[in-house]
C-alpha cells in the first residue's frame, strides 16, 4: 500500500502535473481585482515562486522507504526548458503580430523607440554603478546580477556569466533577488499609470488603433496552405529565430540569443507573410494563443527557480537595490518619452515594457489596453534593449 502511494504521489508531482497546477492556481489568483488592478498572468508567477520557496526548503521527503524528489539539477534543467519554450513562443508571436505594420510604418518617429531602448538600459546602468559606488559590499557581479534580475533579462545575466574570472554565483544570486521585483514592478506600472493619469481607455483604444491602421497588401500569386491551423509557419519562424539568434559577434562574444532572433524572425515573416510558395499568414486567434500560451510557460519556467534562488540568496538592501535598479529607469524612461518624445501613452508604456525587456508586462499591457497593436512599440524599442543590457552587464563586471 505504502509502496503504491509512492508511485502515485511521484507521478502526481512530476513536471507535468506541477506546470499546470501552478498554471491553474496563477490564474486563480490572477483574476483577483483589487480597484481595477490585478496581476492578470502574471498570478501565474507568484505562484510559481512559492512553490519554488516550498521546495527550497523541502526537496524531497520520504513515504514508507520510497524518496519522492522535488527538486534537483534534473528538475532545474526542465523548468529552464519550459521556460525557453515559452519565451520563444511569446516572443515569435508578438514579432509575427507586429509584423504586418512594424516595416510599413517605421519612420523617423520611429527612432524615438530606439533612442528609448538605449536610454532605459543607460539609466539602468548608471543606477548600478552609482549603488556599487555607494556600497562596498556590493560587489560588481552582484550589481550586474541585480540590475538583469531587476530587468528580467536572461540574455544580459548570461553574458556577464561569461566574463572570464568573475563570480558567477554572485551574479546568479543577485538576479534572483531582483527577479521577483522586476517582473511585478512592472506589470504593476503599466496597470498603475493610466488609472493615476485618469485615461480614458476605450477612447484612447479607439483613436491608437485608428492611428495604427494601415492596408496590409495580400501576398501575390497562389500560395501553399500546409495546414490550417498555422503552426507550420509558426514552427518555421521560431526555428529561424533560433539560428538568427545563433549568430555571434566574436570579439565582444554577442549574439541575440533564442529570445532576440526569435523576435526578429517573427517580425520578418509577418512583414512578408510567405516564404516562396508557402503560405505564412497566421490567424489572430493562433497567434493569441502562441502567445498566451507562452508567456504562461515562461512565468513557471522562471519562477520556480527563481523562488529557489531568491530564498537561497536573498539579503534586504540587495532587494531593495535590485528594486531601485527596475524603477529609475522605468519612471525617468516614462517621463522622457512623455515629454521629450511626445508618445502617446500605449506607445509610451510599450516602449517601456520593451526598454525594460519585460515580456510578462507586455501581456499585461496588452490586457489593459484591450490592443495588441501596442506590440508594435514593445518590438520597436526590444532589440536595441536588448543589445545594451548585454553590453552593460559586461561593462560593469569588467571595469567596475
Amino acid at each position: 500500500m505504502i509502496d503504491y502511494l509512492a508511485s502515485v504521489t511521484s507521478s502526481a508531482l512530476s513536471i507535468i502535473f506541477v506546470v499546470f497546477i501552478i498554471g491553474t492556481v496563477g490564474y486563480l489568483l490572477g483574476r483577483i481585482n483589487i480597484k481595477g488592478i490585478s496581476l492578470g498572468t502574471a498570478g501565474v508567477l507568484i505562484v510559481a515562486l512559492i512553490y519554488g520557496v516550498v521546495i527550497h526548503y523541502f526537496p524531497s521527503f520520504k513515504i514508507g522507504d520510497n524518496t519522492i524528489t522535488l527538486w534537483n539539477d534534473s528538475l532545474k534543467t526542465r523548468f529552464s526548458l519550459v521556460s525557453s519554450i515559452g519565451t520563444a513562443l511569446f516572443v515569435t508571436a508578438v514579432g509575427l503580430i507586429a509584423g504586418p505594420k512594424f516595416f510599413r510604418t517605421f519612420n523617423k518617429s520611429s527612432i524615438a523607440y530606439l533612442v528609448m531602448g538605449i536610454i532605459i538600459i543607460g539609466i539602468g546602468g548608471g543606477t548600478a554603478i552609482i549603488c556599487c559606488l555607494l556600497d562596498s559590499n556590493l560587489s560588481p557581479e552582484m550589481a550586474a546580477g541585480l540590475l538583469t534580475g531587476g530587468l528580467t533579462s536572461t540574455p544580459g545575466f548570461s553574458a556577464a556569466k561569461e566574463v572570464p574570472g568573475v563570480d558567477a554565483d554572485a551574479i546568479s544570486a543577485g538576479y534572483g533577488i531582483a527577479y521577483l521585483f522586476g517582473v511585478l514592478g512592472v506589470v504593476l506600472f503599466v496597470q498603475i499609470i493610466p488609472k493615476i493619469l485618469k485615461v480614458d481607455i476605450a477612447k484612447e483604444r479607439e483613436s491608437f488603433v485608428a492611428a495604427s491602421s494601415i492596408k496590409i497588401p495580400e501576398p501575390k500569386g497562389k500560395l501553399v496552405t500546409v495546414e490550417e491551423f498555422g503552426f507550420f509557419p509558426f514552427f518555421l519562424t521560431v526555428a529561424l529565430g533560433c539560428l538568427i539568434g545563433a549568430i555571434k559577434i566574436p570579439k565582444i562574444n554577442f549574439s541575440l540569443g533564442n529570445s532576440g532572433g526569435t523576435l526578429i524572425a517573427g517580425l520578418i515573416v509577418g512583414h512578408f507573410q510567405h516564404m516562396g510558395k508557402l503560405d505564412c499568414r497566421l490567424s489572430k486567434q493562433t497567434l493569441n494563443f502562441m502567445r498566451e500560451l507562452g508567456l504562461v510557460l515562461f512565468l513557471i519556467g522562471a519562477g520556480v527557480p527563481g523562488g529557489v534562488n531568491f530564498v537561497t540568496n536573498v539579503r534586504v538592501s540587495f532587494f531593495i537595490y535590485g528594486a531601485i535598479m527596475t524603477t529609475v529607469p522605468m519612471v525617468v524612461g516614462y517621463i522622457i518619452a512623455r515629454y521629450v518624445f511626445k508618445l502617446s501613452i500605449f506607445n509610451n508604456l510599450g516602449s517601456i515594457t520593451g526598454g525594460m525587456t519585460s515580456t510578462p508586462a507586455l501581456g499585461t499591457l496588452i490586457a489593459t489596453a484591450g490592443t495588441d497593436e501596442v506590440s508594435s512599440a514593445y518590438a520597436a524599442t526590444y532589440p536595441l534593449a536588448l543589445v545594451s543590457i548585454v553590453l552593460m552587464s559586461k561593462i560593469i563586471v569588467m571595469v567596475l
